[in-house]
């Protein structure tokens, strides 16, 4: 996790750096949002997250302390995304910092943050899916394992469960070089704030899919569907609508204002003429004058 925190900011930082910002605010930042994001993150967790019932959120309200235990494990992203996405523009709006700028910095730090963080879960033996015969199949202990897989006679401990923490590391892996490889490759087209928008279509768009595969959330009843898939859902149609409001072409009205800006004379016998249908009026009548002047010009005079 440390070593997840450290390369994100540190990503982030250079990033802001090279749009001239101070690379030293995204470490100050780091400490007034990490600590509502870690809380953010249990609390979601354990209210949100967590299965109804005696081994869920039951087993929490019943014993509060452990609550506060975040070392044993039972953090979720999205919590850490609310709370510490509102510690981060209340930061940035105190600081008067261009806020755009530094969300795209901090998308490039999350994603490739996340791709190490996420290598954490193999330690604590947790964000895995259901029983698989794939040869990368995860073991877990009989403790770490949530029902019905903690039934040793149904499931013993030979099976191998879906690794969910690898796929979506490797997800954000992949998703963080391509918003690097866009972020250079289009520099001059992008606006401030596009980075961070894709990464809120990136990012939900595949935990969208994995959450199928989730084996420890709590789903709304009946469905196959969680708080997360909502969530997911609004970020991606939301983040998508914006995105594409910013880079729409614009309407040709170039045609128009060059119409409205042609001068015009009056006729008594047609009314309303262009310039354009005039001009030649006017041009052989210059000719016509100049013609006459040279005339005169060359005629000797009477002293001649």
């Amino acid at each position: 996790m440390t070593v997840a925190i450290f390369v994100g900011a540190l990503v982030a930082s250079r990033y802001v750096e090279r749009h001239k910002q101070d690379p030293n605010t995204i470490w100050e930042m780091l400490l007034w949002v990490l600590i509502p994001a870690i809380i953010g993150a249990r609390l979601y967790f354990v209210f949100i997250q967590s299965p109804r019932g005696p081994n869920g959120l039951g087993h929490y309200l019943a014993n509060p302390i452990e609550i506060l235990e975040i070392w044993r494990g039972g953090i979720h992203i999205y919590g850490a995304f609310i709370f510490g996405g509102i510690a981060l523009l209340i930061y940035a709006r105190v600081r008067k910092l261009p806020i755009l700028i530094y969300l795209d910095g901090v998308a490039l730090g999350f994603l490739i943050g996340q791709a190490i963080g996420r290598l954490g879960n193999f330690m604590n033996q947790e964000l895995y899916g259901p029983p698989t015969t794939l040869p990368w199949g995860l073991r877990i202990d009989p403790d770490h394992r949530v029902p019905p897989y903690n039934n040793l006679s149904l499931y013993p401990e030979s099976v191998r469960f879906q690794p969910l923490f690898l796929y979506e590391s490797i997800w954000n892996l992949i998703g963080f070089f391509l918003l690097f490889f866009i972020s250079r490759r289009f520099e001059k087209r992008l606006r401030d704030g596009d980075l961070f928008l894709m990464y809120l279509i990136w990012y939900p768009l595949g935990r969208f899919f994995l959450e199928f595969m989730r084996t420890d959330s709590w789903f709304f009843p009946g469905t196959p569907f969680n708080v997360v898939h909502l969530l997911s859902a609004i970020s991606i149609v939301g983040a998508s609508v914006i995105l594409f409001l910013r880079h729409r072409p614009k309407r040709p009205i170039q045609a128009q204002e060059d119409e409205s800006s042609v001068p015009v004379v009056e006729s008594e016998e047609n009314g309303v003429l262009a310039l354009e249908e005039v001009s030649p009026s006017i041009s052989e009548a210059a000719d016509t004058q100049s013609s006459s002047v040279a005339i005169e010009a060359s005629t000797p005079g009477e002293d001649g």
